[in-house]
């Protein structure tokens, strides 16, 4: 996070307290100040630190000219829940049957079968097959159709000066500025309310981090590329840790009458708790068939899986291995991490 000092030292003068800053004729972006420091001067503040991590001039320059707050992506913002205040949760049924449609399916296929050699060449440097590649694809730019339009340099720097999550939205923008820093125009640089952009929707700074060059011309182009889009995707779950040749869940048979309540797991998980308590105890398929729970595709007895009936008991139940984990770090939601599976067992079949 910006310092204090650096925030004096990037409007000249020796720090002496945020209210000294202030001109006596107010701004609109001072109307509308948070925290005691107003817009127009919180962007110097960046600009400074965008300095001492060796952006150019030239970046800076472009992608905050003009920059004014963004009160559509603060309610935006501000309108999303930190935490669910009730244990219900929405049945999973209708959340499948909406993502995972028959147009959805059908265009996964064909995006499957068009760039097949991209995705085939992707597996074998990265071990992630291409059916979640394409399923990621689908769910998170409707196959590169849907990608936001918000400015990301304004959007970032507006929720980094309202101060809910500064430090993030900080770092991100700065991350914004080397990523324009290899030369993409802020034309290009649009995205989500919240700074995600490209066919994978990537953050600034998981792009300068793990954005892949696919066909070898020297790039990393997760806008209209698809075979950067597909290494960068990969790349990403390789790093996350999918295990290559390994399913990410299996539908399972439960017996009548089994209590799914009585393996509930102990540990709780410090980051999207609510997502993994619904999980159970792991355990490995062997011991799960000894329960008498049978998964319906074959999986080794020695893998370890949790089973999961997100709807109850009498409803679709499946045994989730570890690279299901690895969709929810791409998204930590059950919904979108069963929908991206099983698309991705759609689009294959």
């Amino acid at each position: 996070m910006i310092s204090k000092r650096l925030f004096a030292l990037a409007l000249g003068t020796t720090f002496v307290g945020l209210g000294a800053l202030a001109p006596s004729a107010p701004t609109q972006a001072q109307v509308v100040a948070r925290d005691g420091i107003a817009f127009d001067a919180y962007v110097e503040l960046l600009k400074a630190r965008a300095r001492a991590e060796n952006v150019s001039e030239a970046t800076i320059a472009r992608m905050t000219a003009g920059l004014t707050p963004n009160e559509r992506v603060i309610r935006l913002d501000q309108g999303q829940p930190s935490r669910p205040n009730r244990r219900g949760y929405p049945a999973m049924a209708p959340y499948i049957n909406t993502h995972v449609n028959p147009t959805r399916i059908r265009r996964g296929r064909d995006v499957y079968r068009s760039h097949s050699a991209d995705l085939r060449a992707v597996e074998r440097d990265y071990g992630v097959p291409p059916e979640i590649i394409v399923a990621i694809f689908g769910h998170e730019t409707n196959y590169g159709t849907i990608r936001g339009n918000f400015d990301l340099a304004r959007s970032l720097a507006t929720l980094a000066w309202e101060g809910r999550r500064r430090e993030l939205f900080e770092n991100e923008f700065i991350a914004l500025m080397k990523v324009a820093d290899k030369g993409y125009s802020r034309q290009q640089l649009v995205g989500s309310y919240a700074g995600a952009f490209g066919n994978p929707q990537f953050l600034p700074s998981v792009y300068l981090r793990l954005a892949s060059d696919g066909d070898g011309d020297g790039q990393a182009n997760i806008f209209n590329n698809r075979a950067d889009t597909f290494a960068s995707i990969a790349n990403y779950f390789r790093d996350a840790g999918w295990r290559a040749g390994q399913p990410w869940g299996v539908r399972a048979a439960v017996p009548r009458g089994f209590d799914v309540d009585a393996y509930r797991t102990e540990i709780v998980s410090p980051v999207c708790s609510r997502v993994h308590e619904r999980h159970s105890q792991w355990k490995t398929v062997d011991e799960w068939r000894a329960l008498g729970v049978q998964p319906q595709r074959p999986l080794p007895g020695d893998t370890l899986a949790s089973l999961f009936q997100p709807d109850g008991p009498g409803e679709p139940a499946w045994l989730l291995t570890g690279n299901y984990r690895v969709i929810l770090e791409y998204n930590c939601s059950n919904y979108y991490a069963m929908s991206v599976g099983l698309l991705a067992d759609e689009v294959v079949n």
